[in-house]
C-alpha cells in the first residue's frame, strides 16, 4: 500500500506520500506557521505559481483562470471557494486546514492537480465528486488519478451530533429520512460512524465518507492514501482547532508537472 514520507525544509518537518510521488507536494506542520502559500511553493518548486482561495466550507472548486477572473470580489481580496484545480504545468495549488481533511488529487496522464478543503460541510456538499468532475471536464479519466487525504481528525475523536451525521451521511446513503441514514451508516463495513456514550451524539470519520464518495464513483482502494495521522492527538505537528480553539491553520499544496509525453 502506500506509503508517507517526512521531509525536512530547513529543520521544519512536512509529509509527502507515495501516491503523489508524481508531483512536488506536500502536507505541511504547524512548524511552517505563519508563513504564506507563496512562501512555500518555493519550498516545492521555486518556478511554480501559487494559488489559494478563502475557504467557506462549502464546494466550490475553481481553476487559477476562475480565480484571476473573480479577483477583487471580496474585500479580502482572496475568492471565495475550497477547491482549486491547476490548468497549465508548474501550478502550486493550495488548501488551509486544521481539523478538516486536506484532499490533494493528481491525474497521472494530464499531469494536473487538485488541492480542496473537506470538512463535515464541504463533505456533505461532495466537493470531492464535484472537483473530480471538474477533473473529468478537462480531460481526466476516474482509472488516472490518484488522491492523498492529508492529517485531519480522527473519526474515534471527533464528536458530532447526530443530525450532522445524516447530513454527511445523505452524500452516501440513499435514504430521505435522517435515523434511516445513520442506521444505514452504521451498517457500513468500516462504519464512519463510531459509538458515542453522549445521548444524540456520534463520532464520525469524515475521511473515511470521503473514500466511500470516491468508492460510489469505481474509485479502487489503490488510488487512495490516507494519512495516519490525527491533528487533534499529534499536537507536536498539527493545530487542531477542535483542540485549542484558535484559528491557527497548516497549508497543503501540490504543483502541476509538466506532461513527460510532450517533453
Amino acid at each position: 500500500m502506500h506509503t508517507w514520507h517526512w521531509h525536512n525544509w530547513q529543520g521544519l518537518p512536512y509529509l509527502t506520500c507515495s501516491v503523489l510521488k508524481d508531483w512536488h507536494h506536500g502536507f505541511f506542520t504547524q512548524q511552517f506557521w505563519p508563513r504564506s502559500p507563496e512562501d512555500l511553493t518555493t519550498v516545492l518548486h521555486p518556478k511554480a505559481l501559487a494559488y489559494r482561495l478563502k475557504q467557506v466550507h462549502g464546494n466550490i472548486v475553481l481553476t487559477p483562470e476562475d480565480i484571476e477572473r473573480r479577483t477583487g470580489e471580496d474585500d479580502s481580496g482572496l475568492v471565495l471557494g475550497d477547491g482549486v484545480i491547476s490548468q497549465q504545468p508548474l501550478q502550486a495549488v493550495w488548501v488551509a486546514s486544521a481539523d478538516c481533511t486536506p484532499i490533494l488529487i493528481g491525474d497521472v496522464k494530464t499531469r494536473q492537480v487538485a488541492a480542496l478543503h473537506a470538512g463535515w460541510r464541504g463533505t456533505a456538499a461532495k466537493i470531492l465528486p464535484v472537483a473530480i468532475t471538474r477533473l473529468q471536464e478537462q480531460g481526466s479519466k476516474l482509472d488516472d488519478l490518484r488522491i492523498a487525504m492529508g492529517p485531519a481528525i480522527a473519526g474515534e475523536v471527533y464528536q458530532v451530533s447526530l443530525d450532522v451525521a445524516a447530513q454527511i451521511g445523505a452524500s452516501i446513503i440513499p435514504y430521505a429520512q435522517p435515523q434511516q441514514i445513520i442506521e444505514a451508516l452504521h451498517e457500513l463495513p468500516h462504519s464512519p460512524l463510531l459509538v458515542d456514550p453522549e445521548p444524540g451524539k456520534v463520532r464520525l470519520d469524515v475521511r473515511r465518507v470521503n473514500v466511500l464518495q470516491l468508492e460510489s464513483l469505481g474509485m479502487s482502494a489503490e488510488q487512495i492514501a490516507i494519512a495516519p495521522y490525527c491533528t487533534y492527538q499529534t499536537p507536536e505537528y498539527f493545530f487542531s482547532y477542535r483542540r485549542e480553539r484558535q484559528k491557527k491553520i497548516q497549508w497543503s499544496g501540490i504543483v502541476s508537472a509538466i506532461d513527460p509525453d510532450i517533453l
